[in-house]
């Protein structure tokens, strides 16, 4: 573990800015909210904040990205197209870190995804523990307020510095270039850490009131008590806002596009999500979720089951940014969950 001032920290960032090598990125207040944007002074990093409109999962999965592009003719021709931007990243809470590696193993199953995998080792990872929370987070019940790793980088606020844990090699690398200006942290400061890290637990007025490892039981024994979800979906707008600031949802839609011309085009996709009305309209005419309540069902089977049977994850990270952006209030997962465990004999 390492220490730096706060003024030599904005000192480093601000060299990283005028680097050009790499694109410096950083929570900014925006009006009363918080988001990830392009840094162009380390004056504008906010560390403190809550939670930010959408997940950094952005950067790696953009909301609509060209995936080919292609001539028609007769010497039909195709160039595939991944623009990839090496990026730091500065101020991923732990939640948020928790749902990029949930990320990173389904991009990696199977077949691939090159698209999302070389953004992501282009980018370096610097996280923040947690100083503010959101009043709708349960980060402290879900186990995602405080992580041991998935950062390259991890800071906490110690007054009038920042205690810098190393989380890898990327890490380590981009912390040499302030060697003039780091040093190493004293025992008293590891201590400091360590109880900051134990406060935030206790920092979260939501709470869901059972183990998240109960949640896979419970959703497959309530999977056919179509009552509960109906009654709760009933309000539903078939939105997708709650699926679209998700930091653990990655589904997506594949579109071809023409120009103008007709003779040239490009391939690209955009986020998806299943609350939307024709997520699972398949040719034919057939919905194999027709119904609201179907749907919202699914969402909830997503989160604390069907990612936990695939790959030992629940995926909810009690971030909070669903039920914050929920016109008719239906979206939190910590009042749906507690309600099923309320109502499951």
């Amino acid at each position: 573990m390492k220490v730096i001032t706060k003024e030599h920290f904005d000192s480093f960032i601000n060299r990283l800015i005028r680097d050009d090598d790499r694109e410096v990125v950083g929570v900014q207040e925006k009006g009363n909210r918080y988001a990830f944007d392009r840094l162009r002074d380390a004056g504008d990093l906010r560390l403190d904040y809550d939670v930010t409109i959408l997940p950094p999962k952005k950067y790696f999965l953009p909301p609509r990205e060209i995936l080919l592009k292609f001539k028609r003719g007769r010497d039909l021709s195709m160039a595939a197209v991944n623009r990839v931007v090496p990026r730091i990243i500065i101020g991923v809470h732990p939640y948020d870190l928790v749902a990029i590696r949930q990320l990173d193993k389904v991009f990696r199953s199977t077949y691939a995804d090159q698209h999302y995998l070389k953004k992501r080792e282009a980018s370096v990872l610097v996280g923040v523990n947690i100083q503010n929370t959101s009043e709708w987070s349960f980060a402290g019940s879900m186990g995602t307020a405080t992580v041991d790793d998935g950062y390259d980088l991890m800071l906490t606020d110690i007054g009038d510095r920042y205690a810098v844990e190393v989380g890898s090699s990327k890490g380590s690398k981009l912390l040499a270039s302030a060697d003039a200006i780091v040093e190493d942290a004293s025992p008293e400061d590891v201590a400091r850490v360590e109880r900051h890290r134990e406060t935030v637990q206790d920092m979260f007025e939501k709470t869901l009131d059972f183990s998240p490892r109960e949640l896979p039981w419970l959703l497959r024994k309530n999977y056919g008590n179509m009552e509960f979800w109906e009654e709760h979906a009933e309000l539903c707008y078939s939105c997708g806002t709650c699926n679209l600031v998700c930091p653990t949802c990655y589904c997506f839609d594949v579109l071809d596009r023409m120009e103008l011309n007709m003779a040239e085009g490009r391939r690209y996709r955009q986020w998806d999500g299943c609350l939307l009305e024709k997520f699972a309209a398949v040719a034919g005419g057939e919905n194999f979720r027709e119904r609201k309540a179907e749907r919202y069902r699914h969402r909830y089977m997503r989160k604390g089951r069907y990612i936990y049977n695939r790959f030992g994850d629940i995926a909810c990270v009690g971030c909070g940014r669903c039920s914050s952006q929920c016109v008719p209030d239906i979206a939190d997962p910590a009042r749906i969950f507690n309600l099923l465990k309320e109502e499951t004999p």
